[in-house]
């Protein structure tokens, strides 16, 4: 209950807002991160610094919790088990062990039943053109394991590109089907310790240079993909046995196709825009969600709401920053900086929201603000 303690392993900007959100319902927050100055270090109660996979760190983090949670998958999944010997631990270091692997993640939803992108084990150029001879070109090539925002991918349109992977920088690798989408969506879905799911309504994702740009809800999903949308990502969190928050990110194909793209089990980039849209943010809802505590209404309290990335990009060579009364003139509009000090070409520095009385509406004003910024 509030008052309690949460752990949360990683100091990132999902770790900032979640530990915004728990301290708000009046719990402490430590997080377990590698230095004082990351972004959930700058807001939460106390933070313990080391290294994540020294065993006597992980002990003296894990003994002040009465429940731990995580920010991002490629956390260790060694340091959340060491966690769970302390204190409750969700996402367990079993869905986190699924989770950091692409080829057993997709291959755990294809054989529960779920449409996955067809794909299959790679490790050399050969293999690739067999997977090619049935599936055909372009093929996309990533790391099975680590990897984010495209790092690790490789979008292959024949023998020759296929060639010039470097085949030996991985343990191994997932070759999946370029699939022709329509549209990209995503559904964050909470289960809470005690069985409870609730879905938040689709996001609809634009993405520049493999990094989300844009997000908006409601989504232009028909009422039957919507539908199917947050029932496949129901059931996702089941087959994980997941106790938090789980993104699913498809992929749209004509009417009655969504194929799983990949998953995050934790709070998720298309979701930030619930903190001013949604009754119940993201974050609340996993603090709700790992605390056992009823979840709350998952549904838009306005009529539409888009969220717009700020990335390095928008830093000047010299790392001036950006003129944020530009963009916060815009009314409707919400900044959310991470406060990283070093800003990097792709790096996420923080976000824009804003709310309407349409989707349209929030969507050509979080624009509008944005491109103030981008002069």
């Amino acid at each position: 209950m509030p008052g309690s303690t949460i752990g949360m392993v990683g100091g990132g900007q999902l770790g900032r807002m979640f530990a915004i959100a728990a301290m708000q319902m009046g719990y402490d927050v430590v997080v377990f991160c590698g230095s004082d100055d990351e972004p959930a270090a700058q807001v939460a109660t106390r933070a313990v610094v080391g290294d994540l996979l020294d065993h006597d760190v992980v002990s003296q983090f894990a003994r002040q919790c009465q429940v731990i949670t995580l920010e991002f998958e490629n956390i260790p999944a060694e340091t959340i088990r060491w966690c769970g010997e302390f204190a409750p631990t969700y996402p367990s270091h079993q869905v986190l062990a699924t989770a950091q692997d692409r080829l057993v993640e997709k291959t755990t939803f294809r054989d529960a039943g779920l449409a996955v992108t067809p794909f299959a084990a790679v490790d050399s150029a050969a293999a690739v053109g067999e997977f090619a001879q049935q599936h055909g070109w372009p093929v996309i090539v990533k790391t099975a394991r680590s990897g984010y925002d495209g790092k690790g991918q490789h979008r292959l349109a024949g023998p020759e590109d296929a060639a010039a992977v470097p085949w030996d920088s991985a343990d191994a690798w997932i070759a999946e089907q370029c699939i022709d989408f329509d549209r990209e969506a995503s559904v964050v879905v909470a289960r809470s310790s005690v069985g409870q799911v609730r879905c938040f309504p689709p996001f609809e994702n634009d993405h520049r240079n493999h990094i989300l740009d844009v997000s908006v809800c409601p989504s232009n999903l028909s009422a039957s993909q919507r539908e199917l949308a947050t029932t496949i990502a129901t059931r996702a969190a089941k087959v994980l046995e997941l106790v938090g928050v789980l993104c699913v990110e498809f992929f749209v194909v004509g009417e009655d196709t969504l194929l799983i793209n990949e998953v995050a089990p934790r709070p998720h980039n298309s979701g930030h825009l619930t903190i001013e849209a949604c009754h119940t943010s993201q974050f609340e809802q996993h603090v709700r969600a790992v605390c056992g505590l009823p979840l709350g209404s998952p549904e838009l309290r306005v009529g539409g709401a888009a969220m717009a990335n700020l990335l390095g990009d928008l830093w000047g060579d010299q790392g001036e920053r950006p003129d944020w009364d530009q963009a916060v003139a815009v009314p409707t509009v919400s900044l959310h900086l991470y406060g990283k000090s070093d800003a990097k070409v792709g790096r996420k520095m923080g976000h824009l929201t804003a709310t309407g009385d349409s989707v349209q509406d929030a969507k050509a004003a979080v624009m509008q603000a944005r491109q103030r910024l981008e002069g």
